[in-house]
Formats: structure tokens, sequence, C-alpha cells
């Protein structure tokens, strides 16, 4: 691999004059939110090392107690507020300023504004001196928020340079967060159209603090690295094709897509509104599984469908798993591409350990017909042919970057009429059918499956979605989870020549070099059944715990 400069690596979108002096106008704003006390020194950005996590505690520019509070999870940070352990103030304070640190080291932000964050959590502690108890269960808590969710007074957008905004409302899931006690901070990169699995914009390409010659995932990528980095113990992503699952795995961090429709989405920006082949789901980004809970049972407490007539009024159930034994399915491989050997290591490893647990039943899981799953939600994407795609860049002189050019490219993508449209829907519905059946005929309650073709790739490499994106078809919730394995060159070689099974199975094996993997977290995905997102919480904790006993 050719050595880039990291000015070079981190650099975003191009395009043209009138696009690229905008654009200059847009970073050097966000920039100058940046505190002048929290900038790094120019010797570390100009040549970090590929694993940047250790720069915020070594960097000089954090108290021993912002690090101390940057190392909680959201379930401790809440509980320490509760107990008045811990001041709102402090916990936004210290996310905040290690946030600003993390963007310099990987261009996860598009958004700051710590000023107006403390002022929330002033008043939230206020209350609290006062009246001696919490607003709501997230009563403090600093969370991240995905550029296309509207939060009022800060900046939005849909994917694209020319329909960025200055959001003048929050939308629902941000206002239900602000109810419940959350305090907001940052705004987080994503991709161009926000249909890619890595993170490149306006604002820069974000990186992978792990390893940054990898990409932390997308489209939630910002989040994920911010996560990552410990600006941030709860970040709300999106996710239409694998867009909290895939840069949570990536960066070794916790994501759960929740069945759509559950979660509040109205208000989000978008730009193929009425668009309804697939749902996209919101959901929590965090730094451990209990965070997950604590999220959707806040937010699902809040009866978002009273706001919103597309939510629908499903409970959060989470099974007690010790009356029963879990059916376990393993899914090694999707029967179209074999994952690379970090996550084949990290798949046999979970396998033994549940075999020889008293707790759990296991089984091998066959896939279903993976192929033309994703083939059907490929074309469902875009039922336009990406027209107004192509539209939307051309109107605001940006480059097509060529994964955008990609994911809107024939085979799969083309123009559809009404009747094409209505036929498309059909074998939607009919292979959902079909999947729903061979579910049942394997007799499993979950299934422990890659979330991804290996750990995270390198930049501009990311073709094949089949690993998340077919649940995304059938609508399964599904949590992702890091196994406590990192890619080690040493071990993680092919043993013998691998036999390509598919095209895009070929591509993937050209990818695979071992050490340009190194270090990079190894992560699993836990599916159920459409609404079982509760089992998929539950099941989620047994496995995890017995895989790291």
């Amino acid at each position: 691999m050719a050595t880039v400069s990291f000015k070079e690596k981190i650099k975003g979108i191009g395009g043209d004059a009138s696009y690229e002096a905008k654009a200059r106008v847009l970073r050097e704003q966000l920039e100058a939110k940046i505190p002048a006390d929290l900038k790094l020194p120019p010797a570390i950005l100009e040549d970090p090392p590929l694993d940047i996590t250790r720069i915020p505690e070594t960097c000089g520019l954090l108290t021993a107690q912002e690090l101390a509070i940057t190392e909680l999870d959201a379930t401790a940070v809440c509980q320490k507020i509760a107990a008045g352990e811990l001041t709102a103030v402090e916990a936004v304070t210290a996310f905040g300023k290690r946030a600003a640190i993390a963007h310099q080291l990987t261009a996860c932000l598009m958004d700051f504004f710590l000023d107006e964050g403390i002022k929330q959590a002033q008043q939230l502690d206020e209350y609290f001196q006062k009246e001696g108890r919490v607003v709501g269960p997230l009563h403090g808590l600093p969370i991240s928020v995905k550029g296309h969710y509207p939060l009022k007074g800060t900046v939005g957008g849909a994917g694209f340079f020319v329909n960025m905004e200055t959001s003048t409302e929050d939308c629902d899931m941000t206002s239900i967060l602000r109810s419940l006690g959350a305090v907001f901070y940052v705004k987080t990169n994503q991709p161009q159209s926000l249909m890619s699995l890595e993170t490149k914009s306006t604002y820069g390409r974000v990186l992978n603090p792990h390893n940054t010659n990898l990409t932390p995932g997308g489209s939630s990528g910002g989040e994920s690295a911010l996560v990552a980095m410990k600006g941030s113990c709860m970040g709300l992503g999106t996710d239409g094709g694998g867009s909290i699952r895939g840069p949570s795995a990536h960066c070794g961090i916790y994501g759960i897509r929740p069945s759509s429709r559950t979660t509040p989405t109205h208000g989000l920006l978008g730009y193929q509104h009425g668009m309804d082949g697939i749902f996209a789901s919101t959901g929590p980004m965090c730094c451990s599984a209990r965070d997950m809970r604590l999220f959707l049972e806040a937010v699902l407490g809040a009866n978002p469908a009273l706001r919103d007539p597309d939510v629908l009024p499903i409970p959060l159930k989470v099974p007690d798993l010790t009356q029963k034994k879990l059916r376990v399915g393993i899914m090694m491989h999707d029967g179209v591409v074999m994952p690379h050997p970090p996550t084949i290591r990290a798949l046999n490893l979970v396998k033994a350990k549940l075999e020889a647990s008293s707790e759990v039943e296991v089984v091998d899981y066959i896939p279903y017909d993976h192929d033309r799953g994703y083939s059907i939600i490929r074309e469902l994407y875009y039922e336009d042919g990406g027209a107004t795609v192509r539209r939307l860049l051309e109107e605001g002189g940006e480059e097509m970057d060529p994964l955008t050019e990609w994911v809107i490219s024939p085979p799969y993508v083309k123009n559809h009429d009404a009747a094409q449209v209505w036929k498309l829907r059909d074998q939607r519905d009919h292979f959902r059918r079909e999947y729903s059946d061979h579910w049942w005929s394997q007799n499993v309650d979950v299934v422990v499956c890659p979330p991804f073709q290996g750990t995270a790739s390198p930049h501009d490499t990311t073709k094949y979605w089949g690993y998340t994106a077919i649940w995304n078809l059938l609508d399964y919730p599904g949590a992702v989870f890091p196994t406590g394995l990192v890619a080690d060159p040493a071990v993680d070689t092919y043993q013998e020549s691998p036999s390509p099974m598919s095209a895009a199975d070929e591509y993937n094996i050209s990818l695979y070099d071992a050490a340009i993997f190194k270090g990079a977290p190894v992560s699993l995905q836990t599916v159920s059944r459409r609404f079982n997102d509760g089992l998929v919480l539950a099941a989620q904790d047994v496995i995890e715990r017995i895989l790291k006993s």
C-alpha cells in the first residue's frame, strides 16, 4: 500500500470551483468552533500513528477527572448523575473536549456546539439541586447525533452539499431525547448520499481510530469513530443497509438496528421522501451492551407512537433466558462471500465456547438464498435509477464519490415505472415469506453471524453489504458486539488458497492482506425475527458472556 500523508488521507469530497469555495467556508466554520486550547500540536497531526486511540489520554489536553469521566459508559454516567456523584456540566464538558480532540484525528464531526451543551447541562443541574431528582432516565447524558437528525440551531444535511441546512427545529427523536434529559453537543459526519458503508463528505473522510488506513464504516461512521475515541458514550445512528451495525463492528463498539418503525424517524433529513420499499431504523451506538437497552427502554418508554402515526406501538420485552435454553444458529458465511480469516477465527471461537456451555444449544444455520435477497434490496434502494442522486450532485457542483457511483450503477439499479415498482415489492414480499418459512425450519431463536465480510476494510473498497442489508430486507433486528479479538497477521492467514463462491467473493479475497488489517477489532452480529428486539438484547448478553468467559 502506497504511503499517504495524514492530510491527504483525511481529505473530503471535491467539486467545481463554486463548490470548493463554499465547502471551504463550511470547514473553516467548523474549525473555528474548536476552542484554541483544545487544538492538537501540529507535530501530532503531521504524522500520527495508525492507532490513534491513545492520543486523547497522552496529549495533555484533558484533566485526570475528564479522562475518568470519558471512560464511563452511558449507564454509569446516568447512575452517577442521579446519585449526585457527577454533574451534567462535568459530563458534557469532558466528552465535548474529548470529541474536539477526536475530530482533529478522524474528521468525525460536522458541527460542534459544546457551549450550548453546557447551557443545557446547567439547567439540568439546577433542576437536580432544586428538586432532588432527575427529569428523566437520560438526565444529563451527553448524546452525539448523526448529521441527518435535525437538532434546532445546528448544521444538518441529507448526504449532499446542496441540501445542507441549519435546522430550525428538532426531529421527533431528538425532541424525545431532550425531554428525557439528554444533552447535545456535537453532530457527526456522514457520507455522500448516506448510502455508503464508508464515510466521506464535504467535511472530510472519517478514519478508523484503531487503524487509520481502514474505514470506520458508514453511513454512521462519524458516530462510530467518535464513540471509539471516547468522545461520546452514546451516539445516535440510522440503519437502512447496515449503517449502525457496520460502523459499530468496524470500530469495536456496540450498536443495535431495531425493527423498523418501532423507534421514531419522523423529521429526519432525506432526499427520497416517500420511498418506502425499505424503512431505515434509528438506534444507539454505544460503549456497552447495557447501554443499548438503556436507550431503547428510555425512547420506547416515551411512547413515540403517540407523536408519529407511522411508529408501531410495540413495547420492548426482554425475556428472562434463565428459564429457557437458548437455541443459537451459527452462520459461518452467507453462501455468497466468505469472510476474511479474522472473522472466521471469531466465529469458530464463539461456536466452540457456546457448544461447551450448558446454557445454550448450538446448531449450524444454513442461509437461504442471500444472493437473491441482496439483489432485491439493492434494486429497492434506487427505484428511480439513481436519477435523484445525480441531480443533487449536479446542482451542488459536487463530485460523485466512487462508492456513490458503485451503489447507483447497473445491473442492480434501474429506473422503474409504477408497474415495475409493484413487481419489485411483490418480489420482496415473496422473499420475506420464503425466508420466514426457512427460519422456522431451522428451529433457532437467534443467529450469530458476521456483521461484515471481515474487519473494517481499506478506504474506498466497501462494495458488499450482504451481511447487514439482508436483515434490513427481512426487517430482522440485529445487534453488533466486539468479540475482544483483533486482526493478527501472525494467525489470520488463509490455510489454503481460497476458492471464490461468487464475483463478490473473488473481489473480497483480493482485498485480503493480513498486514493491512493489523489491530482491527473483530465483531459479531446477533439477529432474530422481526420485533424480537428484546430477545436480541437478552441473547447477545448471554452469547457475549460465554464468549468472554
